[in-house]
């Protein structure tokens, strides 16, 4: 009876067809098995039918009862992308090259990333929270829109049920494109969890990049890839918009921890593991040339590097519009490109995609001496990229570049940098002349359409049509190398299980032990004794403004979960009683390099960023900025210069806490673990204190392993400035020419200094990757 019952079920959901190819019935889609073929899946309310030609199934994505050859998934990627390009309309391309604004699955109710569920937030609606919002419809039905960023997920399951809606969404229209899927880097590392070894969690943690650059292992960093790929396929994502490979040479900008570091030669080495992890499928799981179901595509970014931008501002604001290059050293910041990202080890061969940064290469277009961002220049996109480099995959804008810029220089909106003048559809027109193939948070067809006819205009219709089809050939090459045209559906259980699985787990949470610094260790005070006493001062966070300016009041709270160094060490709120002291801290905040303050009281707004926590005055700053201008919003502003001024770090209570501590503790043990994000200044505190942890984005439970027994092995992937002069001193384009900090041990926190219980590390990675300071 239990065998027929089993026998019975099969039957019901498998079925087996034509010249030995099997149906698989799943939750709301359907998989078929050719004979030593390919996988296709298709949903029935799709309204698609399966074709059978030479008894092999294919979707037959247009209707028309016909095999076309983009629907024949015996063709390479290239054959199917020609045709399938040949066949859309303008409108078609023209959604095919929007990459939608930031989306959450479910959508929030208000505010970044919300949505409407029949006119009604979710919670009023009756809609599931893997159901398509309305806005969501409507760019994939109206805008043909085709790539989606996604950020925050409720669940696994719930994102793989979303994919599933979406694709059978778009499968029904059409030609049937499928969506292509992609996130920002969604690995790191919460701060405040807890690991168990043998457990899963939502998703694997990892330490930040720069933390990745630590371990100076490219092998860990690829393994890193190969994981998050298949945890992004599982919850449906095939693009990401990662790595960030921009040369880290500028100490305060605020974006350095997303990069690899400073060296070029291991920012390099580190793109290339990264991105063969990433975009390598093997085994069952490959289609062709390293392409498949395992694959995810890299959208290395920001070429030609955004790492020198000026006194570190950063480009996402008109403050920070420019980078220049003092050090006439523009070539080097290709390094990671050209010897990394576009120079794979694996068969994939090259990064798939390239978003150029914000920013104006300032000074560095050799042919039209223009000064516009990045996606707006044919210099830096076509002369360089495409035909001295030989790059052909997909280059993507940056988000909302087209965009009109904020009211003032530090209002979070578009950046039109250098194209401030132009009417929207005239900046897409000249990306796409520049280049570009795709406008990344775009969700408006409409001003690609009317480019399109600005093409018509001065080129004729053939000419632009041709542009037009070389960019979507471009997209849906990336599509089709990743299997999403043949089946994009996901089963949710698996999904479930594979994301965040307890091996995943175990692999991310090594590499964040291994991304830890020690920088001072005086008198051998750690490792610590389990079980002592320890004394743990709260920490006050100050009020501020987040990314988007909303104000984001004081408060005081433990650094730490608590519970978690409990199981390490006893805690007392008692100095006295302590046998020793930890301060938990984060690196200096020294502003953005823009103040509203500053402009009111009749300055030009620019103030330094300082990397020190009390008070800086910037007395040997430029004179003269090496660039300025903005023809919108700040005319009447030549020279961006803030020299003579003074800024004051808004987390100066950390180092209260740290020398207040000391006082308190009496000549007891005082340790400072700091959470990092850029290089700071040691001076103000170093010699005071007897142990310095140095990490970049990892859980607290990591932080406690290594402090009481589990050996450091990270090594700074930047320099450390000895102080602000050194950092007003140096170039923002030049890579190790600063003067390092010389802590009371008589160690200089350079490049790949690091120390383990022995004292300083002098390995196999340090000497392959060592460089010597100013």
């Amino acid at each position: 009876m239990k065998l027929f019952l089993i026998l019975f079920l099969a039957a019901i959901t498998s079925a087996s067809f034509g010249q030995g190819w099997t149906e698989q019935k799943h939750e709301n889609y359907t998989i078929i098995t050719n004979p030593k073929g390919q996988a296709i899946g298709y949903a029935a309310a799709s309204g698609i039918k399966i074709l059978t030609v030479d008894g092999l199934a294919f979707k037959d994505l247009n209707k028309n009862e016909t095999l076309d050859k983009y629907e024949d998934w015996r063709l390479t990627a290239e054959e199917r992308a020609k045709d399938l390009a040949s066949k859309m309309t303008v409108p078609q391309i023209a959604g095919l090259m929007l990459y939608s604004g930031h989306q959450s699955i479910p959508a929030r109710a208000r505010g970044f990333g919300s949505g409407t569920y029949n006119g009604k937030p979710l919670a009023e609606s009756g809609a599931q929270p893997s159901d398509l919002s309305d806005q969501q419809r409507d760019f994939l039905t109206n805008d043909n829109l085709r790539h989606v960023l996604i950020t925050t997920v409720e669940s696994p399951e719930i994102a793989a049920r979303w994919n599933n809606n979406a694709q059978t969404l778009a499968e029904g229209l059409g030609l049937g494109i499928p969506v292509n899927i992609s996130s920002d880097p969604r690995h790191n590392a919460v701060a405040n969890a807890e690991y168990n070894l043998g457990s899963g969690g939502r998703i694997s943690m990892w330490p930040e990049a720069l933390g990745l650059a630590a371990t100076f292992d490219p092998e860990r960093v690829q393994k890193f890839g190969s994981i998050a790929a298949k945890e992004y396929r599982a919850l449906g994502i095939a693009t990401a918009l990662s790595p960030q490979i921009d040369l880290g040479t500028e100490p305060r900008w605020n974006r350095i921890n997303g990069t690899f570091g400073e060296d070029p030669i291991l920012s390099a080495e580190m793109a290339r593991a990264y991105i063969d992890g990433f975009q390598t499928s093997s085994g069952a799981a490959e289609i062709k040339d390293g392409w498949g179901y395992n694959s995810v595509n890299a959208m290395v970014k920001h070429w030609p590097s955004g790492g020198a931008e000026e006194g570190g501002r950063d480009g996402h604001f008109a403050y920070g519009k420019f980078a220049v290059y003092p050090g006439n050293n523009f070539e080097t910041h290709l390094i990671p490109f050209l010897k990394g990202a576009f120079n794979l080890a694996g068969p994939t061969k090259k990064a798939s995609a390239v978003m150029p940064y914000y920013t104006i290469s300032f000074n560095q277009d050799k042919t039209n001496r223009e000064n516009v961002g990045n996606s707006f220049s044919k210099y830096i996109v076509t002369d360089l990229l495409r035909k001295k480099y030989g790059y052909d995959g997909v280059v993507c804008t940056d988000w909302v570049i087209t965009a009109d810029e904020g009211k003032t220089p530090d209002v979070f909106a578009g950046k039109s940098w250098g194209v401030e003048t132009l009417t929207v559809a005239e900046r897409h027109y000249k990306a796409i002349i520049a280049g570009v193939d795709q406008f990344g948070g775009n969700n408006d067809a409409g001003p690609v359409i009317e480019a399109y006819q600005m093409g018509v205009k001065e080129f004729g219709e053939v000419s632009i049509r041709k542009r037009f089809e070389e960019s979507a050939v471009r997209l849906l090459k990336n599509i089709f190398r990743v299997g999403l045209f043949d089946n994009p559906y996901l089963d949710p259980q698996l999904s479930k299980q594979t994301v965040g699985h307890s091996e995943y787990m175990a692999a991310g949470y090594e590499a964040q032990l291994k991304s830890l610094v020690l920088l001072k260790n005086k008198n051998k005070t750690l490792p610590l004794q389990k079980n002592k006493t320890v004394y743990i001062p709260k920490r006050v966070v100050p009020a501020g403004r987040d990314w988007f300016g909303n104000v984001t009041p004081e408060r005081i709270e433990n650094p730490v979960n608590m519970e978690i160094v409990k199981k390490y060490l006893n805690v007392t709120d008692d100095p006295s009683k302590a046998d020793f002291a930890i301060v938990f801290v984060k690196t200096p905040d020294g502003g953005v390099g823009y103040s509203k303050d500053d402009r009111d009281k009749g300055g030009n707004g620019y103030v330094p960023i300082s990397l020190q926590y009390g008070p800086y005055t910037a007395s040997s700053a430029r004179d003269k900025s090496i660039a300025a201008g903005d023809p919108v919003i700040d005319p009447t502003i030549t020279n961006r210069s803030y020299k003579g001024k003074q800024v004051t770090a808004s987390n100066i209570t950390d180092l209260k806490s740290i020398l207040e501590t000391k006082a308190t503790m009496k000549g007891k043990p005082v340790i400072v673990v700091i959470n990092g994000n850029r290089p700071m200044v040691f001076s103000e505190f170093e010699r005071e204190v007897d142990g310095i942890l140095f990490g970049f984005g990892v859980m607290d439970q990591a932080v406690m392993d290594v402090l009481t027994g589990v050996e450091p092995s990270g090594l700074l992937p930047v320099q450390m400035p000895a102080d602000m002069e050194t950092v007003e001193q140096q170039l923002e384009d030049v890579p190790h020419d600063m003067r390092a900090h010389i802590d009371s041990e008589g160690n200089a926190y350079d490049f790949s200094f690091g120390l383990n219980w022995k004292g300083v590390i002098n390995d196999k990675r340090v000497a392959k990757y060592k460089r010597k300071s100013k």
